[in-house]
């Protein structure tokens, strides 16, 4: 099987330093796992999406350790992390920050920025679809350019800088959806489930008593940064690319057969194919691997392709989902 790598690539450097890598990794889940009980996939998801360099939305409903995960991550990856709360009333200025006026001692005056919570490592965005769109829109520059403007001025925001938002998919009452062009942002959407029923009492006994678990760092803001540039020069099997390049552009309308033709409203982007390309190759360094397989594609598809497809509404009267959709078009691949 040919191998595509990037150019001016020392394979026997990228070897190195991913063995360094995976041990670092290794000991981050260790850490997260004192933390978080049952709940292995989505810890993987979230992993993958921050050594992707990506964004991330985590749906479930509430009680679920998603605010929890997100503290636990920021702690174990020693990054700077905030949290804002998403409420109806909350504006821009309160997430990017404002300029006040200043007097100084000799009566001269003069506009000082104020920098919000936006200017974090690890942003948590909770509950994003209960603000206002205005306020969601405050994130759409940040997380694609990675700076803000504020009164016509520009201002880099720490690296790394990685946004992971909640959202409950159940009370939708008083919110706000999040638009196309911002749920194509996020790299992954991760679905938070119920525990089964041995991790349940497992938090039962572990929460509920006098003294509460603590994690410790694994990583540095610094070794996060080098771990996605590794990702960035690891290889990927034409097998792999090519089962990529087949899975986005069959979940697109006007490239698929006839059948799923009608069901689909609109597909995913170039973004999703990008967004695969990297976070296949996370996955297998998270797994131990040095390069990528077609069943990480496969792993990998839903969190990546869902937010990002949407169904006509025949197909929704017919009672299909996004996810069974979904799981068609990888039995192409599978």
């Amino acid at each position: 099987m040919s191998a595509i790598t990037p150019p001016e690539v020392d394979q026997d450097q990228v070897v190195r330093d991913a063995e360094a890598a995976m041990a670092q990794i290794a000991a981050a889940r260790t850490e997260i796992s004192r933390i978080i009980f049952g709940q292995e996939s989505v810890v993987e998801r979230a992993l993958v999406t921050l050594l992707s360099g990506g964004h991330g939305l985590l749906v479930g409903v509430p009680g679920l350790a998603k605010t929890k995960l997100v503290e636990t991550l920021g702690t174990v990856l020693g990054l700077d992390a905030r949290r804002i709360q998403f409420t109806p009333d909350l504006m821009p200025s309160d997430i990017l920050g404002a300029e006040v006026m200043d007097q100084a001692a000799d009566g001269s005056r003069a506009f000082r920025f104020i920098k919000g919570p936006i200017f974090s490592q690890l942003l948590m965005a909770d509950e994003i679809n209960r603000a206002s769109p205005r306020t969601q829109s405050a994130l759409l520059q940040a997380m694609q350019e990675y700076h803000v403007t504020v009164a016509g001025h520009s201002y880099d925001l720490p690296r790394p800088f990685h946004v992971l938002a909640t959202q409950n998919p159940l009370e939708q009452e008083g919110t706000y959806p999040l638009p196309e062009a911002q749920l194509d942002r996020f790299l992954m959407q991760i679905d938070v489930h119920y525990p089964d029923r041995d991790a349940e009492r497992r938090i039962l006994l572990e929460t509920t008593g006098a003294q509460d678990g603590s994690a410790e760092a694994a990583m540095s803001a610094d070794e996060l940064m080098a771990c996605q540039q590794l990702v960035r020069r690891m290889p990927v099997g034409e097998s792999v690319v090519e089962a990529i390049l087949e899975l986005v552009r069959s979940a697109r309308p006007g490239e698929t057969d006839d059948e799923l033709a009608g069901l689909i409203a609109w597909g995913p982007g170039p973004r999703a194919s990008q967004a695969l390309m990297l976070t296949v190759r996370a996955r297998a360094l998270v797994d131990g691997r040095l390069a990528p397989s077609v069943d990480d594609v496969l792993a990998l598809a839903e969190p990546v392709l869902q937010h990002r497809m949407a169904l006509t509404f025949a197909a929704r009267a017919d009672g299909h989902t996004i996810r069974s959709l979904i799981g068609r078009v990888k039995s192409r691949i599978g």
